[in-house]
């Protein structure tokens, strides 16, 4: 019998003790590794502003311990942990007008790392002039601190989207997640969209209670699965799922979700209201930093607008520090309402820190997964094209272009179901060949631009339903 028979065969776990290590070039994210450089080149969420008080913040990302402060000037720090005189950690510094006080010999650090107070040295020390501390450059925006750990003289642009500016009543609120495990488990999560119809979809121990008093007539979520494709964008930059389903017999909902890697996402919406509106944009966007490789914090924006928003269903006091207001399961609860009703943090996090690839045995379901992975492998080992994303003006008026949207269009079912999956499919497809078209465009035309081709290609859903 061959070794991958016994492998498979029943009962056999005997035979499939050993666990392979993980894919380290896309998990590892410490200083030195191809993943951790890459990223380093990008801006990163490392906490949020509330969490910066009249005390500073110890805080690890990408591997490094690092500690994060407001001085009384407003000014927003983020250094190295251990202060260059004698090591002591500056969690316990002292925040000062101007920079962050060593609790050990009083060195006075500014927030790029220059001496500005040795009490313990004479003016004229020459330490003054050969002993910079460790910093890197951050700001906050929106209830979110950024920094960039990448080296200073490649400092990018932080990307500004249109997601974040539109509709005007658009409001970005700040909150976090902590996932105690490896940041790409959770990141490529969003390319598994077929979960969310099952996961998410009354995957309870009372669903089988049910079940059983139904004569095991179980939930429709086996039966609705989204019909799934997927598109690489920005050039291998990004890639974004495009998932059909069907509303009724007259319409269907298209969803685009889009990764913008390193780690970004711009999420479609998440309410019930999803498949209510002709074409909104971003519910969230989320990004997952890397605090080493078995744990991340998923930072974000969740956006609260009338779009969105449609019957009020959203609760601004419920994001902030590890939870967001959708969907239970996003973070750690008790142990036994996760075995009974289980979300996303018990899937993810329990597929070990760190997951490993090799184990694993993929089906169709899964295209988006190993496409996300082989974009990212190709950035980390610097093969990737380069990014054709339209850029940003200078004066702030062109901002950069998601993909991230929920379409309702007016599309009759056909009698097959396999048909009718095929023609959402193919509807998928022409709702994304819409907003790609776009994508040139100057911002303040692009919407108007999509909403008109929509209405080319179904005759318009808000016109039809009047």
């Amino acid at each position: 019998m061959s070794d991958a028979k016994i492998v498979q065969m029943p009962y056999g776990a005997y035979h499939k003790r050993e666990v392979p290590d993980s894919d380290a070039l896309l998990t590892s994210v410490g200083p030195g590794t191809p993943m951790g450089e890459y990223m380093r080149r990008h801006w990163h969420p490392v906490c949020l502003s509330e969490e910066l008080t009249d005390v500073p913040k110890a805080i690890r990302i990408l591997g490094e311990d690092l500690v994060a402060f407001r001085d009384r000037s407003g000014n927003i720090g983020v250094l190295q942990r251990h202060c260059s005189h004698r090591g002591t950690s500056l969690e316990y510094g002292i925040i000062q007008p101007k920079g962050i006080r060593c609790c050990y010999h009083g060195w006075v650090y500014d927030i790029d790392g220059t001496i500005l107070e040795m009490p313990t040295e004479p003016d004229e020390s020459r330490i003054y002039d050969t002993v910079v501390h460790g910093a890197y450059r951050a700001f906050e925006r929106d209830g979110l601190v950024f920094a960039y750990l990448g080296p200073p003289e490649e400092v990018p642009k932080f990307p500004d989207y249109d997601v974040y500016r539109y509709p005007e009543d658009n409001r970005l609120v700040a909150f976090s997640n902590i996932y105690p495990c490896n940041w790409l488990q959770v990141y490529e999560n969003i390319m598994d969209h077929c979960h969310t119809a099952l996961l998410h979809n009354n995957m309870t121990v009372e669903s089988v209670d049910e079940a059983l008093k139904d004569g095991l007539n179980f939930p429709t979520m086996f039966q609705d699965i989204p019909v799934m494709d997927w598109e690489t964008t920005r050039n291998g930059h990004g890639i974004t799922f495009i998932a059909g389903r069907r509303v009724d017999d007259d319409t269907i909902w298209v969803r685009m979700t889009e990764m913008i890697f390193p780690h970004l996402i711009q999420n479609a919406n998440l309410m019930t209201s999803a498949h209510e509106q002709r074409h909104t944009t971003a519910c969230m966007t989320r990004w997952h930093t890397p605090v080493d490789d078995e744990n991340c914090i998923l930072f974000g924006w969740r956006h609260f607008n009338a779009d969105i928003d449609l019957h009020g269903s959203g609760n601004e006091d419920d994001c902030g520090y590890d939870k967001i207001d959708f969907l239970d399961g996003q973070c750690e609860r008790p142990y036994e309402i996760g075995q009974r009703a289980p979300g996303d943090w018990d899937a993810i996090c329990n597929q070990r820190r760190v997951a490993v690839h090799a184990l694993e045995n993929p089906g169709s379901s899964d295209i988006g997964v190993y496409m996300c992975r082989k974009l990212l492998r190709d950035l980390a080992e610097g093969k990737a094209p380069v990014d054709t994303t339209k850029v940003m003006s200078d004066d702030g008026e062109e901002t950069l272009h998601s993909v991230c949207s929920d379409t309702t269009l007016n599309v009759p079912r056909l009698p097959d179901r396999d048909e009718d999956r095929k023609l959402m499919k193919e509807y998928g497809r022409k709702v994304y060949a819409i907003v790609a078209e776009a994508d040139p465009l100057p911002s303040k035309d692009r919407r108007n631009f999509i909403l008109a081709r929509l209405d080319e290609l179904d005759g318009g859903v808000r016109e039809a339903a009047e």
